[in-house]
């Protein structure tokens, strides 16, 4: 099969025909053997029946249906475990993404090379209020994961080499960061190819503004655990030993001003009644507090089933 198409949703109803009638145009016209898996996330609308409505009309369409709402990585983690197609591409279901696209962003997969193209709306159909904080959410995960070719993380219209989507787990709300988990992965041709953005027909966004801090912190995480996860003490053992040395020093330099003032007669304060005595104190039992965490953490990271998890692409072994 060349192509799967995977649809997350949520509430869609209005758009779906449409768009499986746009995407059927164009695999016809191109001659392309393709599946379209829609993931229908927990709509309280007619969304899934619609969705039985069409596959009963054609061999193409799957469905999954969850029970209540998850989110858009869960939906993706699905679609791709269910994808069988050489070519995986995912966009949204508002009608906002082009399924023009499709041939194009298949032959930069399959003729050019590329393990991930990413979609960038250059021209996008959105407020102020949402496009100036994409602007400078994408500066930051652009800084953070090395991709410096990507210009939105967050698009929805993606293609992938089918050996991406089965290496690579989606959970949480890490469907922002697809390209730095497929980087992380060993998959780092990543390219970038310019999109029609179209303007939402129906419904209205399924995103608030939370998803800007929400992203943050989620890319915090993803950096911390792609560059620590597996060691740990490297980084918790490294800040506490700093503040552990730096608190021992300054307690010691408290410790001798004391005696010196006492060999010479120097009328002098307890060295309790002084704040830089607690503060030494503090950072010395933090730094410990640190250490011991990145022990803990390493020891966590031992007994892990998954600690020699490695991306292997191919093996050689001589013949005997």
């Amino acid at each position: 099969m060349d192509i799967s198409v995977i649809i997350p949703l949520y509430n869609e109803e209005e758009s779906l025909c449409e768009l499986y009638a746009w995407i059927k145009r164009v695999m016809n016209e191109n001659n392309f053997s393709y599946e379209v898996i829609f993931v229908n996330d927990g709509s309280t609308d007619h969304s899934w029946n619609v969705i039985r409505q069409l596959a009963d009309n054609d061999d193409n369409i799957k469905g999954i249906k969850f029970r209540r709402n998850y989110g858009k990585s869960p939906a993706l983690y699905c679609g791709f475990r269910e994808a069988q197609g050489d070519v995986v591409i995912t966009m949204d279901a508002d009608l906002q993404d082009s399924p023009d696209e499709i041939p194009s962003l298949y032959s930069m997969i399959k003729d050019e090379g590329y393990d991930l193209v990413s979609g960038y709306k250059q021209k996008r159909y959105d407020p102020l209020s949402k496009t100036i904080p994409t602007k400078l959410f994408n500066a930051t995960a652009r800084k953070i994961s090395g991709i410096k070719n990507l210009h939105d993380f967050n698009c929805g219209l993606k293609a992938y080499r089918k050996e991406v989507v089965k290496n690579i787990e989606v959970y949480g709300e890490m469907h922002r960061y697809i390209p730095y988990l497929a980087k992380n992965a060993g998959f780092t041709k990543i390219g970038e190819k310019v999109v029609h953005h179209q303007a939402r027909k129906y419904g209205k966004s399924k995103f608030g503004l939370n998803r800007f801090i929400n992203g943050y912190l989620d890319l915090i995480t993803l950096w911390f655990l792609s560059t620590f996860g597996l060691k740990p003490m490297h980084v918790f053992g490294f800040l506490g030993t700093i503040m552990f040395f730096i608190g021992f020093i300054a307690a010691i330099i408290i410790g001798v001003d004391k005696m010196w003032a006492l060999c010479h007669g120097i009328p002098q304060r307890l060295v309790t009644d002084s704040p830089y005595f607690f503060i030494a104190l503090t950072m010395m039992i933090i730094g410990t507090q640190f250490f011991l965490t990145g022990f803990l953490g390493d020891l966590i990271s031992r007994s892990s089933a998954n600690r020699n998890d490695y991306q292997i692409e191919e093996v050689l072994r001589c013949a005997k």
